[in-house]
Protein backbone atom coordinates (compact mmCIF):
# COMPACT_ATOMS: atom_id res chain seq x y z
CA UNK A 1 0.00 0.00 0.00
CA UNK A 2 1.33 3.47 -1.04
CA UNK A 3 1.13 5.38 1.91
CA UNK A 4 3.93 7.95 1.19
CA UNK A 5 4.38 10.51 -1.64
CA UNK A 6 6.46 13.28 -2.72
CA UNK A 7 5.78 16.65 -1.44
CA UNK A 8 3.45 18.18 -4.48
CA UNK A 9 5.98 20.19 -6.49
CA UNK A 10 5.61 22.18 -10.24
CA UNK A 11 7.50 22.01 -13.02
CA UNK A 12 8.25 25.40 -14.11
CA UNK A 13 10.68 24.94 -17.19
CA UNK A 14 12.79 22.57 -18.41
CA UNK A 15 15.77 23.32 -20.10
CA UNK A 16 18.96 22.18 -21.58
CA UNK A 17 21.12 25.80 -20.69
CA UNK A 18 23.36 25.95 -17.21
CA UNK A 19 23.13 28.78 -15.08
CA UNK A 20 26.47 28.18 -13.52
CA UNK A 21 25.40 29.21 -9.74
CA UNK A 22 21.54 29.17 -9.32
CA UNK A 23 20.12 31.61 -7.47
CA UNK A 24 18.68 29.89 -4.41
CA UNK A 25 22.26 28.88 -4.06
CA UNK A 26 23.70 32.20 -3.99
CA UNK A 27 20.82 33.07 -1.55
CA UNK A 28 22.03 31.33 1.20
CA UNK A 29 25.29 32.69 0.86
CA UNK A 30 26.99 29.02 0.03
CA UNK A 31 29.71 30.28 -2.42
CA UNK A 32 30.99 33.11 0.51
CA UNK A 33 31.86 29.87 1.95
CA UNK A 34 33.18 27.45 -0.34
CA UNK A 35 36.73 28.05 0.64
CA UNK A 36 36.69 27.55 4.32
CA UNK A 37 34.20 25.04 3.91
CA UNK A 38 36.35 22.92 1.46
CA UNK A 39 33.08 23.37 -0.61
CA UNK A 40 31.18 20.42 1.77
CA UNK A 41 34.47 17.27 0.90
CA UNK A 42 34.52 14.43 3.02
CA UNK A 43 30.55 14.73 3.35
CA UNK A 44 28.33 12.18 2.00
CA UNK A 45 24.31 13.55 2.02
CA UNK A 46 21.40 10.63 1.48
CA UNK A 47 19.54 11.58 -0.80
CA UNK A 48 15.77 9.96 0.10
CA UNK A 49 13.68 10.53 -3.28
CA UNK A 50 12.87 8.84 -6.41
CA UNK A 51 16.71 8.24 -7.42
CA UNK A 52 18.75 10.07 -9.56
CA UNK A 53 20.36 9.71 -13.08
CA UNK A 54 23.44 7.98 -12.48
CA UNK A 55 25.21 9.66 -15.69
CA UNK A 56 24.35 13.28 -15.43
CA UNK A 57 27.21 15.33 -16.41
CA UNK A 58 26.73 17.47 -13.02
CA UNK A 59 26.02 14.24 -11.12
CA UNK A 60 28.19 11.52 -12.19
CA UNK A 61 30.77 12.12 -10.50
CA UNK A 62 29.35 12.78 -7.26
CA UNK A 63 27.22 9.52 -6.74
CA UNK A 64 29.04 7.49 -3.90
CA UNK A 65 26.33 4.85 -4.11
CA UNK A 66 22.90 4.01 -3.43
CA UNK A 67 19.93 1.23 -3.42
CA UNK A 68 16.53 0.93 -5.14
CA UNK A 69 13.82 0.35 -2.16
CA UNK A 70 10.87 0.19 -4.56
CA UNK A 71 9.36 -2.66 -6.44
CA UNK A 72 10.55 -0.32 -10.18
CA UNK A 73 13.07 -2.06 -12.51
CA UNK A 74 11.86 -5.53 -11.57
CA UNK A 75 12.70 -4.48 -7.79
CA UNK A 76 16.72 -4.49 -8.72
CA UNK A 77 18.23 -3.12 -5.31
CA UNK A 78 21.31 -2.16 -7.82
CA UNK A 79 18.98 0.13 -9.73
CA UNK A 80 18.43 3.57 -8.59
CA UNK A 81 18.28 5.26 -11.69
CA UNK A 82 15.30 8.15 -11.69
CA UNK A 83 12.49 7.48 -13.56
CA UNK A 84 10.08 10.80 -12.23
CA UNK A 85 12.55 13.76 -11.96
CA UNK A 86 11.99 14.88 -8.58
CA UNK A 87 14.86 13.03 -7.00
CA UNK A 88 17.71 14.31 -9.79
CA UNK A 89 17.00 17.52 -9.39
CA UNK A 90 16.68 17.79 -5.10
CA UNK A 91 20.27 16.18 -5.97
CA UNK A 92 21.62 18.47 -7.60
CA UNK A 93 20.64 21.37 -5.62
CA UNK A 94 22.51 19.48 -2.73
CA UNK A 95 25.50 19.11 -4.19
CA UNK A 96 25.66 19.41 -8.27
CA UNK A 97 29.31 19.71 -9.08
CA UNK A 98 30.17 22.85 -10.68
CA UNK A 99 32.05 21.36 -13.44
CA UNK A 100 32.67 23.57 -17.03
CA UNK A 101 29.51 24.41 -18.30
CA UNK A 102 27.36 22.94 -15.50
CA UNK A 103 25.99 24.15 -12.24
CA UNK A 104 26.88 23.99 -8.58
CA UNK A 105 25.14 22.69 -5.77
CA UNK A 106 25.06 24.10 -2.46
CA UNK A 107 28.27 21.57 -1.32
CA UNK A 108 29.33 21.03 -5.20
CA UNK A 109 32.48 18.60 -3.58
CA UNK A 110 29.99 16.66 -1.11
CA UNK A 111 29.22 12.50 -2.33
CA UNK A 112 25.60 11.89 -2.63
CA UNK A 113 24.41 8.51 -1.66
CA UNK A 114 21.57 8.07 -2.98
CA UNK A 115 18.31 5.81 -1.37
CA UNK A 116 15.33 5.50 -3.94
CA UNK A 117 12.40 5.04 -1.93
CA UNK A 118 9.99 6.66 -4.60
CA UNK A 119 8.40 5.13 -7.62
CA UNK A 120 8.36 6.57 -10.65
CA UNK A 121 4.77 8.17 -9.81
CA UNK A 122 6.13 9.54 -6.44
CA UNK A 123 4.60 7.11 -4.23
CA UNK A 124 6.41 4.83 -1.88
CA UNK A 125 5.42 2.86 1.33
CA UNK A 126 5.94 3.61 4.57
CA UNK A 127 8.32 -0.21 4.61
CA UNK A 128 10.78 1.00 1.82
CA UNK A 129 10.82 4.54 3.90
CA UNK A 130 12.08 2.81 6.88
CA UNK A 131 14.30 0.35 5.38
CA UNK A 132 15.75 3.89 3.54
CA UNK A 133 16.96 5.30 6.55
CA UNK A 134 18.27 2.77 7.88
CA UNK A 135 20.47 1.69 4.86
CA UNK A 136 21.67 5.56 5.63
CA UNK A 137 22.71 5.27 8.64
CA UNK A 138 24.51 1.17 8.37
CA UNK A 139 25.71 2.48 5.18
CA UNK A 140 29.59 2.68 4.62
CA UNK A 141 31.38 3.59 2.17
CA UNK A 142 34.69 2.06 -0.06
CA UNK A 143 37.15 3.91 1.89
CA UNK A 144 35.14 3.81 5.14
CA UNK A 145 32.43 6.81 4.61
CA UNK A 146 29.48 7.51 6.36
CA UNK A 147 26.90 9.55 5.85
CA UNK A 148 26.64 12.71 7.04
CA UNK A 149 22.83 14.46 6.35
CA UNK A 150 19.90 12.46 5.14
CA UNK A 151 17.56 14.76 3.11
CA UNK A 152 13.91 13.80 2.80
CA UNK A 153 11.48 15.58 0.24
CA UNK A 154 8.33 13.63 0.68
CA UNK A 155 5.91 13.34 3.30
CA UNK A 156 2.66 11.01 4.24
CA UNK A 157 -0.24 11.80 6.70
CA UNK A 158 0.05 9.18 9.38
CA UNK A 159 2.26 9.47 12.15
CA UNK A 160 4.17 5.78 12.08
CA UNK A 161 5.73 4.60 15.24
CA UNK A 162 8.36 3.09 13.13
CA UNK A 163 8.97 6.16 10.69
CA UNK A 164 9.95 8.09 13.98
CA UNK A 165 12.21 5.32 15.76
CA UNK A 166 14.56 5.26 12.29
CA UNK A 167 14.43 8.81 12.42
CA UNK A 168 15.57 9.29 16.31
CA UNK A 169 18.29 6.75 15.51
CA UNK A 170 19.70 8.73 13.09
CA UNK A 171 19.66 11.70 14.71
CA UNK A 172 20.90 9.69 17.91
CA UNK A 173 23.87 8.42 15.46
CA UNK A 174 24.72 11.98 14.48
CA UNK A 175 23.46 12.30 11.71
CA UNK A 176 20.77 15.53 10.89
CA UNK A 177 17.36 14.81 9.19
CA UNK A 178 16.04 17.33 7.09
CA UNK A 179 13.02 17.11 6.05
CA UNK A 180 10.46 19.01 3.48
CA UNK A 181 7.81 20.89 5.54
CA UNK A 182 4.74 20.08 2.47
CA UNK A 183 2.86 22.15 0.07
CA UNK A 184 -0.48 21.92 1.67
CA UNK A 185 -0.50 25.54 3.34
CA UNK A 186 -3.35 27.61 3.13
CA UNK A 187 -1.34 30.95 3.28
CA UNK A 188 -2.55 31.86 6.53
CA UNK A 189 -0.08 31.76 9.74
CA UNK A 190 -2.71 30.67 12.06
CA UNK A 191 -3.47 27.30 10.72
CA UNK A 192 -0.89 24.11 10.97
CA UNK A 193 -0.57 21.85 8.24
CA UNK A 194 1.39 18.64 8.95
CA UNK A 195 3.08 16.01 7.11
CA UNK A 196 5.47 13.22 8.38
CA UNK A 197 8.32 12.63 8.82
CA UNK A 198 8.92 16.62 8.71
CA UNK A 199 6.53 16.97 11.76
CA UNK A 200 8.64 14.60 14.08
CA UNK A 201 10.41 17.67 16.81
CA UNK A 202 13.88 15.68 15.84
CA UNK A 203 13.83 17.18 12.18
CA UNK A 204 15.04 19.84 10.83
CA UNK A 205 11.89 20.51 9.03
CA UNK A 206 12.19 23.16 6.42
CA UNK A 207 9.51 25.86 4.71
CA UNK A 208 9.62 27.56 1.07
CA UNK A 209 10.42 31.01 0.50
CA UNK A 210 10.35 33.07 -3.20
CA UNK A 211 13.61 35.19 -4.26
CA UNK A 212 12.04 38.26 -2.53
CA UNK A 213 11.92 36.28 0.67
CA UNK A 214 8.35 35.96 0.73
CA UNK A 215 6.98 32.81 2.92
CA UNK A 216 5.44 30.71 -0.46
CA UNK A 217 1.83 30.48 -0.17
CA UNK A 218 2.27 26.66 -0.66
CA UNK A 219 4.24 26.37 2.19
CA UNK A 220 3.19 24.58 5.59
CA UNK A 221 3.15 26.67 8.85
CA UNK A 222 3.89 24.69 12.08
CA UNK A 223 4.94 24.96 16.04
CA UNK A 224 7.88 23.00 14.40
CA UNK A 225 8.87 24.62 11.13
CA UNK A 226 12.47 25.16 12.08
CA UNK A 227 14.06 27.75 9.05
CA UNK A 228 13.32 28.64 5.49
CA UNK A 229 15.23 28.22 2.68
CA UNK A 230 14.37 29.05 -1.59
CA UNK A 231 12.16 27.20 -2.21
CA UNK A 232 10.10 28.74 -5.85
CA UNK A 233 11.41 28.68 -9.30
CA UNK A 234 14.61 26.82 -8.02
CA UNK A 235 17.12 25.78 -11.11
CA UNK A 236 18.69 22.72 -10.82
CA UNK A 237 19.32 19.39 -12.21
CA UNK A 238 16.94 17.39 -14.59
CA UNK A 239 17.00 13.77 -16.27
CA UNK A 240 18.06 13.73 -19.39
CA UNK A 241 21.08 15.82 -18.56
CA UNK A 242 18.52 18.52 -18.78
CA UNK A 243 18.06 21.79 -16.23
CA UNK A 244 14.63 22.47 -14.57
CA UNK A 245 12.88 25.06 -12.74
CA UNK A 246 10.68 23.62 -10.03
CA UNK A 247 8.45 25.03 -6.87
CA UNK A 248 8.09 23.48 -3.65
CA UNK A 249 9.09 22.97 0.16
CA UNK A 250 10.70 19.91 -1.67
CA UNK A 251 12.89 22.46 -3.43
CA UNK A 252 13.81 24.39 -0.33
CA UNK A 253 14.90 21.20 1.49
CA UNK A 254 18.49 20.12 -0.04
CA UNK A 255 19.56 23.57 0.24
CA UNK A 256 19.67 23.46 3.77
CA UNK A 257 20.68 19.16 3.60
CA UNK A 258 23.84 20.46 1.36
CA UNK A 259 24.36 23.76 3.54
CA UNK A 260 24.98 21.37 6.77
CA UNK A 261 27.59 19.72 4.55
CA UNK A 262 29.40 23.34 4.30
CA UNK A 263 28.50 24.13 8.32
CA UNK A 264 29.94 20.80 9.26
CA UNK A 265 33.72 21.41 8.09
CA UNK A 266 33.20 24.81 8.59
CA UNK A 267 32.75 24.06 12.69
CA UNK A 268 34.29 21.17 13.30
CA UNK A 269 37.59 22.89 11.99
CA UNK A 270 37.01 25.71 14.33
CA UNK A 271 35.98 23.12 17.66
CA UNK A 272 38.84 21.09 16.19
CA UNK A 273 36.22 17.64 16.97
CA UNK A 274 33.56 15.68 15.67
CA UNK A 275 29.94 17.44 16.44
CA UNK A 276 26.66 15.95 17.85
CA UNK A 277 23.33 16.39 15.79
CA UNK A 278 22.65 19.03 18.27
CA UNK A 279 25.63 21.03 17.94
CA UNK A 280 25.35 21.11 14.05
CA UNK A 281 21.66 22.54 14.47
CA UNK A 282 22.92 25.13 16.81
CA UNK A 283 24.99 26.05 14.22
CA UNK A 284 22.69 26.20 11.93
CA UNK A 285 20.43 28.37 13.60
CA UNK A 286 23.48 30.80 14.50
CA UNK A 287 23.34 31.41 10.33
CA UNK A 288 19.85 32.64 10.06
CA UNK A 289 18.10 35.59 9.65
CA UNK A 290 14.64 36.63 10.82
CA UNK A 291 12.24 37.29 8.01
CA UNK A 292 9.74 39.09 10.30
CA UNK A 293 7.08 36.01 9.68
CA UNK A 294 5.51 33.93 12.46
CA UNK A 295 7.83 31.52 13.90
CA UNK A 296 5.00 29.24 12.64
CA UNK A 297 5.94 30.05 8.92
CA UNK A 298 9.53 30.90 9.60
CA UNK A 299 10.85 28.78 12.34
CA UNK A 300 14.19 30.88 12.51
CA UNK A 301 14.54 32.83 9.75
CA UNK A 302 16.30 32.21 6.43
CA UNK A 303 19.79 30.68 5.97
CA UNK A 304 22.48 32.62 5.87
CA UNK A 305 25.66 31.26 5.70
CA UNK A 306 27.91 33.87 5.64
CA UNK A 307 26.17 36.01 8.70
CA UNK A 308 28.57 35.51 11.20
CA UNK A 309 31.85 36.69 9.60
CA UNK A 310 29.25 39.73 8.14
CA UNK A 311 28.84 40.13 11.36
CA UNK A 312 32.31 40.38 13.00
CA UNK A 313 33.68 42.32 9.77
CA UNK A 314 30.64 45.20 10.82
CA UNK A 315 32.14 44.75 14.50
CA UNK A 316 35.74 45.40 13.38
CA UNK A 317 34.57 48.29 11.30
CA UNK A 318 33.01 49.88 13.88
CA UNK A 319 35.38 49.31 16.26
CA UNK A 320 37.84 50.95 14.08
CA UNK A 321 36.02 53.87 13.75
CA UNK A 322 34.68 54.81 17.13
CA UNK A 323 37.18 52.69 18.89
CA UNK A 324 35.80 49.22 21.41
CA UNK A 325 33.00 50.05 23.39
CA UNK A 326 33.40 51.71 26.98
CA UNK A 327 33.71 48.72 29.73
CA UNK A 328 32.41 50.58 33.32
CA UNK A 329 34.71 49.54 36.40
CA UNK A 330 33.47 47.23 38.62
CA UNK A 331 34.98 46.78 42.45
CA UNK A 332 35.10 43.06 43.59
Amino acid sequence: MNNVHLIPYRVEEITAEAVRVPEGVKMIQAPDVWDEADMGQGNVIAILDTGCQRDHPDLADRIIGGKNFTGDFDGDESNFEDNNGHGTHVAGTAGASYREGGIAGVAPKSDLLIVKVLNGEGSGDYAGIINGIHYAIDWEGPNGEKTSVISMSLGGPENVPELYKAVKRAVDAGIPVVCAAGNEGDDSPATDEFAYPGAYSEVIQVGAIDFKRNIASFSNTNDAIDLVAPGVQIYSTYPGSKYASLSGTSMATPHISGALALIKNIAEQEFERKLSEDELYAQLVRRTVPLGYPKSAEGNGLLALDILRKFEQLFKLFNSTFGPPAVKNRKL
